[in-house]
């Protein structure tokens, strides 16, 4: 795989390109929207969840801004890396490339994307006079695991939905439901003992806790976090390689 990824980098930076020209485009701010969404989405959640909801979370627009990103980063990127196959039909009927170069390219563009909505965490620090902890160095860790796990979600979509169009509706279906059941919004105290454990098995939830730790408490997970985020991350990763590999070969009939 990765002599592949070398051979067509090329091609993956300019599908990167072509991916960030066109989500902009004829936009007046353009990627100032990646810094400006996340802030009015923080300062209106922040709002409606710490004065009407009443969660008392040490500096809670900042706990709410990082799982925001997050979150919205999984969310794009799953969900435009479960349509880069179809999108692309013409293309892959015309010349061979490896198809898991398509959702992997969409991926890594709303990756990029989300860099720009990383300066909004650090607006939010200055705003909110938190510390600058060391840790931050480290917060490319909880990023990479996440970039993995995008990847093998996208790509099991991905391939999901060429051979089974009602996936595109249930993932819909399935993404809302895995928001509410991460805590975002919420602290996982508030969660009652019995469901804790079942939030616990979300990989989601500990990419979250992973980043939290070193940007609002300048703190480094344990070992525990750290081995639940590699090996769900590269399990993830390369089961979604592996599906995507096998259902590849049957895409020409369904595009």
């Amino acid at each position: 795989m990765a002599l592949i990824k070398f051979r067509y980098s090329a091609l993956i930076r300019e599908l990167v390109v072509r991916d960030l020209k066109v989500k902009y485009r004829r936009s007046v701010l353009g990627y100032l929207w990646s810094l400006l969404n996340p802030l009015m989405m923080m300062a209106i959640m922040s709002y409606v969840f710490s004065y009407m909801f009443r969660f008392d979370i040490e500096n809670y627009p900042l706990y709410l801004i990082c799982g925001q990103t997050l979150w919205s980063f999984f969310n794009e990127s799953t969900n435009r890396a479960m349509y880069s196959i179809l999108a692309n039909a013409a293309l892959i009927k015309k010349v061979y490339i490896p198809k898991f170069i398509f959702p992997v390219s969409v991926t890594l563009s709303s990756f990029i994307t989300m860099g720009f909505s990383l300066l909004a965490i650090l607006i939010v620090m200055v705003a909110s006079k938190t510390d600058f902890h060391w840790t931050l160095a480290l917060a490319w860790v909880p990023l990479l695991f996440l970039f993995l796990f995008c990847c093998g979600v996208g790509m099991i979509v991905s391939a999901l939905s060429v051979q089974f169009r009602d996936v595109q509706h249930l993932y819909n279906v399935l993404i809302l439901a895995w928001m509410y059941a991460t805590p975002i919004f919420y602290p996982i105290s508030a969660v009652p003992e019995e469901v804790r454990g079942l939030i616990e098995f979300n990989p989601m939830y500990h990419i979250m806790f992973f980043l939290r730790e070193l940007v609002l408490y300048g703190r480094i997970p344990g070992l525990k976090t750290l081995w639940i985020c590699l090996g769900s991350s590269c399990s993830v990763f390369i089961i979604g390689f592996f599906i995507f590999r096998k259902m590849q070969k049957k895409f020409i009939l369904y595009l």
